[in-house]
């Protein structure tokens, strides 16, 4: 009994030219496909506060930029609030920067207990 080697086509030919149909000859579109490629990694520790510190300083750099065009363009300078805001560029690269010193010292405690040799008995034995 011999088997066949590739699967049945629905037509003899295969698609047309124009021929919008799946293979299996089913009209249904097939399923959507993420854009990106997608991570499987697990958040390890100081992630978080990264991005955290990196969406501060995008919000602190937007207000740098509120209130350095006005004196550029020669119109009224912003209120004195825009200029706090804009401290907070330096508080979101601290922000990321603790993140990136607890990831390195976890990295560090995970790669030092790897390392460490386990007790296999009593030791003189």
């Amino acid at each position: 009994m011999q088997r066949a080697t590739e699967p049945a086509s629905p037509k003899a030919n295969g698609p047309g030219p124009g021929d919008k149909t799946s293979p299996g000859g089913s009209s249904a579109l097939p399923a959507p496909t993420y854009p990106g490629q997608v991570s499987d990694e697990t958040p390890q520790a100081g992630d978080l506060l990264v991005r955290i510190g990196a969406i501060v300083f995008l919000v602190g750099a937007l207000a740098t930029l509120a209130t350095v065009l006005p004196l550029f363009l020669g119109t009224k300078p912003l209120p004195w609030e825009f200029y706090w805001v804009s401290m907070l560029m330096g508080a979101g690269f601290l922000i990321a920067g603790a993140g990136v010193l607890r990831s390195v010292a976890a990295q560090r405690r995970q790669t030092e207990a790897a390392a460490a040799p386990s007790p296999s008995g009593p030791p003189g034995r």
